[in-house]
């Protein structure tokens, strides 16, 4: 087959002068001159698409907008089916995005990106001549009443309430409501606890996955405080925050039509200075995925070591065999899932630090460390999303508990003495089960070699006696 021809080049022109551009791209000048200041990272790095599609709604709801401002409506109709390209992530997957993260601090090369990109698919659509900027200008028009400085930061706010509410949160649920039949289903299973990883006193396996299953009901309160700063946009503060050269009523109406195209409840920020100079939210967003990431590091690790063995750990869980664990230990098999989840929580508490360090530097007027703390957010969301998917179907579900093993484990225990306090005092409890320990013995022998009998030894220690208050 021969090669397709390759589309004559055009030229664009920006503020700085003429460039040379793929003639089959939609972007323009100052697209390409931001990819040859910052070949960084290559497609590795890209602005993420979640933000590229959530320019694209911002877009369509300022050009609608716009048309009740007085924007031609032919110029508005052209802008919104465009950017409807943008929103379905079409024109991303096609390289029409290929910018970096690493770029100016206020993603304004990505706005303009956008701009560009939006202008020159309208014009297409209205038979125009791509690159002439007419009848759709990438500023005048794409951008009117708009600002990097505002567009962006919205498009960050945009794309992480998606992200939170129609990911994060299904996925958490998904696997806090697996936990919390895994703890109804063992709500009789009664074992060991254990306190500074020694042995304590007994629970039941159900009450150990019930706390489990709080950590996550708490992971999904956490998101849901986060979500009020999260849905407040900075669309309508242009430059500073003043909102210089757009209309009385234009942030308004436009959060109120990017709600209608989420289904969220975007609002105008009551402080333009604040949502453009802060990325408070952002931070905030990020300590609720960080604190995430603290609970299912906790959860996963408990699994792991509660899962060790099969012979020679605690053993008390059996854990789904995925895959085979060794390549030299023949029959081996890894917690894999629980190593996963763990990594994962890792990587969410270093993104963390980028984004503290980024929200900490709004110089003046504008934080400009935004597309640092977007792209950390936004990884954060996605690898909490398919780690909890992951772990929820190829581990917890798949648990089973060694019963024999729990048993053995927890009658063996020289903590059941706790059951004696009341009974004969701490003092002479802790000597029986010091005795027992250092004899090798069992607490009823050592108990009744102390002078209790030995029927009022099995009526005291009794394990499922000792799981809440008298």
């Amino acid at each position: 087959s021969s090669k397709e021809e390759k589309v004559a080049a055009r030229i664009e022109s920006d503020t700085l002068g003429p460039m040379e551009v793929p003639g089959d791209r939609y972007y323009g000048a100052q697209t390409i001159r931001c990819s040859i200041n910052f070949p960084i990272g290559g497609m590795d790095e890209r602005m993420p698409k979640a933000v590229i599609q959530a320019m694209g709604i911002l877009k369509k709801a300022a050009a609608e907008v716009n048309q009740e401002f007085g924007l031609d409506s032919k110029v508005s109709s052209a802008i919104s089916n465009a950017s409807d390209d943008v929103i379905s992530g079409k024109l991303y997957d096609e390289g029409h995005f290929p910018l970096p993260i690493w770029q100016t601090g206020s993603g304004t090369q990505t706005n303009m990106n956008c701009n560009e990109v939006i202008s020159n698919r309208a014009i297409e659509m209205m038979g125009g001549e791509m690159g002439s900027k007419s009848p759709v200008h990438p500023n005048d028009h794409v951008n009117k009443s708009q600002s990097s400085n505002d567009t962006f930061p919205s498009a960050i706010h945009i794309s992480v309430g998606i992200e939170l509410v129609k990911s994060l949160k299904p996925a958490l649920t998904g696997l806090r409501d697996a936990l919390k039949a895994k703890s109804n289903e063992w709500k009789d299973i009664i074992k060991i606890g254990r306190t500074h990883t020694q042995d304590a006193v007994p629970l039941t396996l159900g009450q150990e996955f019930s706390g489990y299953t709080q950590q996550l009901t708490n992971s999904l309160e956490r998101i849901d405080a986060v979500l009020p700063h999260v849905y407040q946009l900075a669309l309508g503060g242009t430059a500073v925050g003043t909102g210089l050269n757009t209309r009385k009523g234009f942030a308004e109406k436009c959060a109120k039509r990017i709600a209608q195209l989420t289904s969220l409840p975007f609002v105008s920020a009551p402080n333009f200075f604040e949502a453009l100079a802060s990325r408070d939210a952002m931070v905030e967003v990020h300590g609720a995925l960080n604190t995430i990431a603290v609970s299912l590091m906790k959860i996963a690790n408990d699994i792991r070591f509660l899962g060790s063995g099969p012979r020679c750990g605690l053993g008390e869980l059996q854990l789904p065999e995925n895959e085979p664990g060794s390549s030299i230990m023949p029959g081996k098999v890894n917690p894999t899932q629980c190593e996963a989840i763990t990594m994962i929580c890792a990587q969410v508490m270093g993104n963390h630090v980028a984004v503290t360090v980024g929200g900490s530097n709004g110089h003046f007027e504008l934080n400009v460390f935004k597309p640092l703390i977007v792209s950390n957010v936004l990884r954060s969301i996605k690898l909490l999303t398919d780690g909890c998917l992951c772990f929820t179907k190829n581990c917890v579900r798949g648990i089973i508990p060694n019963k024999e093993k729990i048993a053995k484990i927890m009658n063996e225990s020289l903590m059941l003495v706790t059951a004696l306090n009341s009974h004969i005092g701490y003092d002479k409890a802790a000597q029986i089960a010091k005795t027992a320990h250092k004899n090798g013995t069992t607490l009823k022998e050592e108990a009744v070699n102390a002078g209790i009998s030995s029927k009022d030894f099995d009526d005291w220690v009794r394990p499922e006696k000792m799981l809440g208050p008298n």
